[in-house]
């Protein structure tokens, strides 16, 4: 892993394997290049893959202020030209690394071969928008810890929590997010509007919704699907943060969709 400079932040990023077929993996909001730990050495073989923490996020520079879906996906372009990963790119990312990936694959057409969108979270309904609102705020007074009960109620269910190691450790991780940059994040997400966005995308597309996801449920997942031209939609036994919750049924995905795309 190393940090470089691009778009005007300092961003940590990890490239591993070789090969023609080249994946991006962009985590979810809160998340970090670790969400992906578990799923990587499942798609890995014959392709060069690169992660990151994206701003804000991990060990990335942090936000001071305001940001937005544009220089996220900035950022993504400098990172990609900077670490020399030319050509056509494959993405997948999950809920607002999701909506990173989308917005990336309408803006750069020409760098993007396949797109796989996972509990996509790309925006905030008009009725929730005050409560999404008064959630960031809590975010940024009061610590990464404020509201994280509900938020894992919904996006990590009793079907999901088998394994407690695995629920403990996201709920950890989650506790040390910088506060001002996550909250800065979800004002990001709660300004979102990609109806225009999802009518861009050309490349092949695949959308996952997680069956027992309760913060971005299977029916906005294919209502995003449906939005997307000749996209793809599958319901998975998984959650809101699927990399981490289910990386074996991620990584079997990707590498099917991605294999029917020739790589």
């Amino acid at each position: 892993m190393d940090w470089i400079e691009v778009n005007g932040a300092a961003l940590r990023f990890d490239v591993q394997g070789a090969g023609e077929s080249r994946l991006v993996l962009i985590h979810e909001m809160g998340g970090t290049l670790e969400s992906w730990d578990e799923v990587l050495p499942a798609v890995l073989p014959g392709r060069r893959v690169l992660r990151y923490d994206t701003r804000g996020a991990g060990l990335s520079e942090k936000i001071i202020g305001s940001v937005t879906i544009d220089t996220m996906t900035g950022d993504l372009a400098g990172l990609l030209d900077a670490v020399g990963i030319g050509g056509k790119v494959a993405l997948a990312g999950v809920a607002v690394g999701a909506a990173i990936a989308i917005d990336f694959a309408a803006r750069h057409a020409d760098r993007v071969a396949a797109l796989i969108a996972m509990a996509p979270a790309t925006g905030v309904a008009s009725e929730r928008l005050p409560a999404a609102r008064e959630a960031a705020d809590r975010l940024q007074s009061e610590g990464a810890r404020a509201g994280m009960a509900a938020m894992l109620a919904a996006g990590y269910p009793p079907q999901l929590r088998a394994d407690r190691p695995r629920l403990e450790r996201l709920r950890c991780q989650r506790a040390s997010n910088d506060p001002a940059s996550y909250a800065a994040i979800y004002r990001m997400l709660a300004g979102l509007d990609m109806t225009a966005t999802f009518a861009a995308v050309r490349c092949p597309t695949l959308v996952l919704g997680g069956a027992f996801d309760g913060l971005r449920p299977p029916a906005h997942c294919e209502g995003v699907a449906r939005a997307i031209p000749g996209a793809r939609f599958r319901q998975v036994a998984s959650g809101h943060f699927m990399a981490t919750q289910t990386p074996r049924i991620v990584g079997d995905a990707i590498n099917a969709f991605l294999g029917e795309m020739g790589g």
